[in-house]
């Protein structure tokens, strides 16, 4: 029997193809290597690299009603699993009724560079500069009476995508996070920092242990607030996590459809809407620098406003939201034809920016010119409330900081938050400089983005909150 480390996998690919019986096939390989680190207490606790392997294989039958489809994936595939595999995707696209979403499949793309070769590879030696800084690190902590928990996890994705229209392409995938908890030595104080990385060699740990000392430093006062509105400062972490969540809500059917916060009463999209007074352009694009993504389709499932008729269709620079005008919602092929909106496919990044970065100012400096305000660390258990105007709720974690006549002079209570992104985003008095950073809550799912701090003069804090 064969295994994960001599069955190439573009072999596979082809193997797949060439058994498929259907009218049309498209086979995804993707190979997965991690590495990671943990720790805590000030010590490592564990260490490790996986290795994974996926393959998809999407079979389409036409009939006289239509094209229908089947999606069949497992885990650990060699050569001998192949076939039973293809098999399984012809029989589900047969038991199938024509799928609504049914396009023709991409075709005419060059053949990626690389596409016959091996997959790129994650090891524990990603960790050679970061290691020994992360023990300096827990030296210093334990002098200051810190203790210092969290992670490193480095992963490396290569998918192979070949279709029966020609299609051979090839994307590798670095995503690479650490994420650190400082807490007090009696565990009454705890501070957050994460930095998003493809490769370990810019981040810089000593200056998020600085970070991280300094907040355990403001939370030697606390002060007890009560539930209110409040003119508060978002970090770029936070920041991000309500954009991620907005883009992920941004689909051009719902929207068409009256089911979404993009809807426009009476009928269509709220694209054309102005929808913050401020030269906020929300944007994503496969080839930003530092955040590069995969820049073809590349979907195992059909759903909303993506479809797996549309793998390997390119996927170009998009402006979300052009100097605080809506400008593009996400759609397939298929959405696109329902709604009259432009083919918009998703993009696995996300950057918010003003329009002039050159003086936009940092985090310190829009703390040094608050005269009363609350400062957030980091928002988490986000969920939604209500589809229609996007109002989310969610908790404030690790520290929340009052800030008195541009100085943070002690940490407050938690506290529950009620607010909508795209209402928020015509609340928004003051936008600093866009950063790439880590989201808190949806870093599981979405780490590329690069987001500013902002200032809000009346974040909403519905109730106190006992999280720590």
């Amino acid at each position: 029997m064969t295994d994960l480390t001599t069955t190439r996998p573009h072999d596979l690919v082809e193997l797949a193809l060439s058994l498929s019986r259907a009218d049309g096939c498209v086979v995804i390989a993707d190979e997965e290597s991690t590495a990671n680190l943990r720790w805590a207490g000030n010590a490592l606790t564990t260490n490790g690299v996986t290795r994974g392997r996926r393959l998809t294989v999407i079979a389409t039958v036409d009939g006289a009603e239509g094209t229908a489809s089947g999606v069949v994936s497992r885990e650990a595939v060699t050569t001998e699993d192949v076939e039973p595999l293809v098999r399984a995707a012809e029989d589900a696209a047969r038991a199938a009724g024509p799928a609504e979403d049914a396009q023709p499949l991409a075709a005419g793309r060059p053949v990626s560079p690389g596409f016959t070769e091996p997959p790129a590879e994650t090891s524990i030696a990603v960790f050679d500069a970061f290691g020994p800084a992360l023990g300096e690190a827990f030296a210093r902590a334990a002098a200051q009476g810190e203790l210092l928990y969290g992670f490193a996890r480095h992963e490396v994705v290569t998918s192979y995508l070949g279709s029966s229209t020609g299609l051979r392409l090839r994307h590798d995938q670095p995503t690479g996070m650490v994420e650190i908890n400082a807490k007090t030595a009696d565990l009454s104080g705890s501070a957050w920092a994460g930095a998003a990385t493809r490769d370990f060699t810019d981040v810089d740990l000593p200056a998020l242990h600085t970070e991280l000392t300094k907040r355990l430093g403001w939370g030697a006062r606390r002060v007890d607030l009560p539930a209110g509105r409040y003119e508060t400062l978002l970090p770029p972490s936070a920041v991000a996590d309500l954009m991620i969540y907005l883009n992920w809500s941004s689909g051009g059917r719902d929207a068409h459809e009256g089911r979404t916060v993009f809807s426009k009463p009476g009928g269509g999209t709220r694209v054309g809407e102005k929808l913050s007074p401020l030269p906020l352009t929300l944007r994503s694009d496969p080839h930003e620098e530092g955040l590069e993504a995969a820049p073809f389709v590349l979907t195992h499932s059909s759903g909303g406003d993506v479809s797996v008729f549309d793998d390997g269709l390119p996927i170009t620079a998009t402006q979300w939201l052009r100097e605080g005008v809506l400008n593009d919602l996400v759609t397939s092929r298929h959405a696109a034809d329902l709604t009259g909106l432009p083919l918009r496919p998703a993009v696995d990044n996300l950057v918010l920016e003003t329009a002039d970065q050159a003086s936009a100012p940092t985090l310190d400096e829009m703390i040094a010119r608050t005269e009363r305000g609350l400062l957030l660390t980091c928002l988490w258990y986000i969920r939604e409330v209500d589809p229609a105007t996007l109002l989310l709720t969610g908790l404030t974690r690790d520290g929340v900081y009052l800030v008195e006549n541009g100085e943070v002079v002690g940490a407050v209570n938690n506290f529950r938050f009620n607010e909508s992104p795209v209402d928020l985003l015509g609340r928004i008095t003051e936008v600093g400089r866009t950063e790439r950073c880590l989201p808190r809550e949806w870093n599981d799912y979405f780490t590329r983005t690069a987001m500013p701090p902002v200032r809000v003069a009346d974040f909403n804090m519905s109730s106190v909150s006992q999280a720590s």
